[in-house]
């Protein structure tokens, strides 16, 4: 039986360090179900539409540039919540 328990730890070990595993709790990952999941995914988005237009409006307001800088900051929280969302469902990229 020696042989299987080496077998059995390299197997593990072989999958921890491909990320197979599901991660313990306590540990960055998604959130059980689809609906964690989807509000997950629409709370990135709306913060950072949110804090987009937060810094685009105080910006306008103390420079005086009425709606430039709120439509930049408004696009730039567009990108921020999609590329949050895409590297939440993206998988986790290996170390060389």
């Amino acid at each position: 039986m020696n042989e299987r328990d080496g077998f059995e730890r390299r197997l593990q070990d072989a999958r921890a360090k491909r990320g197979l595993d599901k991660p313990a709790s306590g540990q960055k990952g998604l959130p059980a179900g689809s609906w964690g999941v989807g509000f997950r995914a629409g709370i990135e988005v709306v913060s950072a539409l949110a804090v987009g237009v937060a810094v685009g409006v105080g910006l306008d307001r103390w420079l005086g540039t009425w709606p430039w800088l709120f439509l930049l900051f408004f696009v730039a929280g567009a990108v921020a919540g999609v590329l949050n969302v895409y590297r939440m469902f993206s998988p986790p990229r290996r170390k060389r």
